[in-house]
């Protein structure tokens, strides 16, 4: 199953251009799903429909959902307060009700990460859909969203690691001892429920057939979101497949004023070609002179052929694998592509077996792999987009050679 993620600048057009993908490949003969959190549903208002949690069918092959945060959020909170419901007990706590609930800040990302986790569950007989196309947040939330799957398991095998349930045969006993029940089983068991869901998510994500759409409007603040952008992506691992330049006016106009305008845009896409080339096409999609609405608008977005969606490239940047490692001259040099990145915005830091980067706004902890986690960091530099760590061997921990 392919999947593409469709983020961009707030006011982008990024899920105008994600529904005329999908629209695209539809009318290609694939059978497609969009998927969207938008509460104000805007991906219903492009395909001319009303999209909720189960997919509607927009047109012949092309099924749109929408993930309801809210629904999702007071069911995984009713469900917690049952699991736990002796410790509530215990405290004398008055139980929340299903309809008194508002969902908090997040809960859009979960429910979008929970509408993909079932994608990637594919029925047996083989999967559902051949394209999945996901209208993402715009591009600093979308981020995030797609981050969270690691760093959550990250934060549950640190405050619930699994080796600890080797002691729940003792449960019953310290819980009579102790006089009080002993909420860990339930705890344990919903912590191993939500590793395997985002474990999932994050197997999706990390799969060659993933791959993410920018999507700009050329000019100066499409050109700094799609920088910060590049790095980001590196950073966490996930693959450009294409840059889209939405709106792009002709460059034939008798106006001057309007002329400019596109003499503006036209210079910052042959910018865009030369930087992303080694990563990815610029796509330009034409203005129609009005907001698209309709499956007919989204036709002519796609008529060109420029929506298409291509095979995913299998040379994508991401962090590579110690198996990638370089030896100079003793030491190991884990390479880090970090396209974009400014030196002065970098922060490196090791603690224990893992590895703390910041990169502008963007942090992520990468586990070191087993022979890195017995060197010592020695060093690190930004070249080309590049970031090279030096790791010494610790003598302490190597085998010595005769």
């Amino acid at each position: 199953m392919r999947t593409v993620l469709v983020t961009g600048p707030g006011g982008a057009g990024r899920t105008t251009v994600a529904a005329a993908t999908a629209l695209a490949a539809a009318r290609d003969g694939q059978r497609v799903l969009i998927l969207s959190s938008d509460p104000a549903d805007t991906l219903g208002a492009a395909l001319g429909i009303a999209t909720g949690p189960v997919p509607a069918e927009a047109a012949p092959g092309l099924w749109a959902a929408r993930a309801d945060s809210g629904a999702q959020f007071r069911a995984e909170l009713v469900a917690l307060q049952e699991r736990a419901a002796s410790v509530l007990d215990l405290l004398g706590a008055n139980r929340l009700a299903a309809e008194e609930l508002t969902e908090l800040p997040g809960s859009e990302q979960f429910a979008l990460l929970r509408a993909l986790r079932l994608c990637a569950q594919a029925p047996a007989s083989g999967p559902a859909y051949d394209l999945v196309v996901v209208d993402l947040p715009p591009l600093h939330a979308a981020l995030a969203t797609l981050a969270l799957p690691e760093q959550l398991r990250r934060y549950l095998r640190r405050l619930l690691p699994a080796e600890r349930q080797a002691a729940r045969a003792l449960r019953p006993m310290i819980a009579q001892l102790a006089g009080v029940p002993m909420p860990a089983q339930w705890l344990y068991e919903t912590a191993a429920r939500w590793d395997g869901e985002l474990a999932a998510v994050e197997a999706l994500l990390a799969h060659a057939d993933t791959t993410v759409r920018l999507v700009a409007e050329p000019g100066p603040a499409g050109a700094d979101a799609l920088r910060t952008a590049r790095t980001g992506l590196a950073l966490f691992g996930l693959r450009v497949e294409a840059v889209t330049a939405n709106r792009t006016l002709p460059r034939d106009s008798p106006d001057t004023w309007f002329a400019s305008l596109a003499a503006q845009q036209h210079k910052c896409l042959a910018e865009w070609s030369d930087a992303w080339r080694p990563v990815a096409p610029v796509r330009e999609v034409r203005h129609l002179g009005a907001d698209p609405r309709g499956l007919d608008d989204l036709d002519a977005l796609a008529a060109d052929g420029t929506l298409a969606v291509e095979p995913a490239r299998e040379d994508a940047d991401e962090p590579r694998s110690v198996e990638d490692r370089i030896a100079e001259d003793g030491f190991l040099v884990w390479h880090l592509p970090l396209p974009g990145a400014v030196k002065e915005e970098l922060g490196l830091v090791r603690r224990g077996d893992e590895l703390v980067l910041d990169v502008g706004p963007f942090r992520r902890v990468l586990p070191l792999p087993s022979a890195l986690r017995r060197c010592d960091v020695s060093g690190a530099g930004l070249t080309d987009g590049v970031l090279k760590v030096r790791f010494t061997p610790d003598p302490r921990l190597w085998p010595r050679t005769k």
